[in-house]
């Protein structure tokens, strides 16, 4: 069975839709079954997206992607600069 790939602001819905029928009265796993997912998910979701509103979860993704660029550059530049120091001891 392929698993279903939900967006941020579809899982900060999902979440909320746990939380108010907890409200009502519901145990976590039925909540859980009720919105078509499993307690390892919620769970999962919930430390990556608990308390979070829909503009900030964008925000942290784009966050994330920046961070990643950044990362990534840094390593590029470190490794530039090893490539040099090692010519440089070459040459004198």
């Amino acid at each position: 069975m392929a698993s279903e790939r939900h967006t941020a602001d579809e899982i900060v819905a999902k979440l909320r839709q746990v939380e108010v029928l907890r409200g009502q009265g519901r145990s976590i796993a039925d909540a859980v079954r009720a919105i078509g997912g499993t307690e390892v998910t919620y769970y999962r979701w919930r430390n990556e997206y608990g308390g979070l509103k829909g503009d900030q979860v964008k925000r942290l993704k784009e966050l994330e992607a920046e961070n990643t660029r950044l990362r990534r550059a840094v390593s590029d530049l470190t490794l530039e600069k090893q490539i040099l120091r090692e010519a440089a001891k070459g040459n004198f």
